[in-house]
């Protein structure tokens, strides 16, 4: 079966049992999706969903953040993990939004990655998922899923990017991350995928390669 193909198959079927891909993060602007996609690095959305209920409410605009103390923002997100890393970062990152940009979250790949604790997947959730604007952003769920079901054959975040980039048209790249995303989250998972039940057991090569 050819790529682009291939590619088509994989989209459809996950449109049909995933049909309103979306984040599961809980925000109401693109600065609290910044916030809320930090504070989610190795730790699980419904986590930081729990979090960011009385962080926001605390806490509302960069200049709040930029300004707080650290030792009580660090308390708020501890349950996040890493949190006094995050803490440093988020306050980095909110004090350039405030010197910087004006107090607005920037829109472009480049500015964003500016932004301390911010690196190509932040950045592309905050484009495609607050901005919509086309990107594709690949963690580790998505590095997975794309390999597994033979999308790429690649050991980088980056390769995985350019090759789901290639093959989907830009006005699908932001359902794509969420759908790759939440198969992997639910379905495909590390340990113990569930081949069985999954929507792409005939066109995904590490089924085939069980058996």
């Amino acid at each position: 079966m050819k790529q682009d193909t291939k590619a088509k198959q994989v989209f459809l079927h996950l449109q049909q049992v995933i049909p309103n891909a979306q984040s599961e993060l809980h925000f109401t602007s693109v600065f609290e999706l910044l916030i809320a996609v930090i504070l989610s690095a190795q730790c699980t959305d419904k986590r930081v969903n729990m979090v960011t209920k009385d962080l926001f409410q605390r806490w509302a605009t960069p200049e709040d953040f930029a300004s707080c103390d650290t030792q009580e923002l660090e308390q708020a997100i501890k349950p996040c993990g890493f949190y006094q890393v995050k803490a440093k970062h988020i306050q980095n990152a909110c004090k350039m939004i405030v010197s910087q940009y004006a107090g607005q979250v920037p829109s472009t790949m480049e500015e964003l990655l500016t932004l301390d604790g911010v690196g190509r997947k932040t950045a592309s959730v905050v484009l495609a998922v607050g901005y919509h604007i086309p990107a594709i952003a690949v963690d580790t769920h998505v590095q997975r899923v794309s390999n597994r079901i033979g999308l790429c054959h690649t050991t980088n975040v980056v390769d995985t990017e350019n090759v789901l980039k290639q093959l989907y048209p830009k006005q699908q790249w932001e359902q794509l991350h969420h759908l790759l995303l939440l198969h992997g989250r639910y379905c495909c998972k590390a340990r113990n995928p569930q081949c069985a039940t999954c929507v792409l057991q005939k066109l995904c090569e590490y089924n085939q390669n069980k058996k």
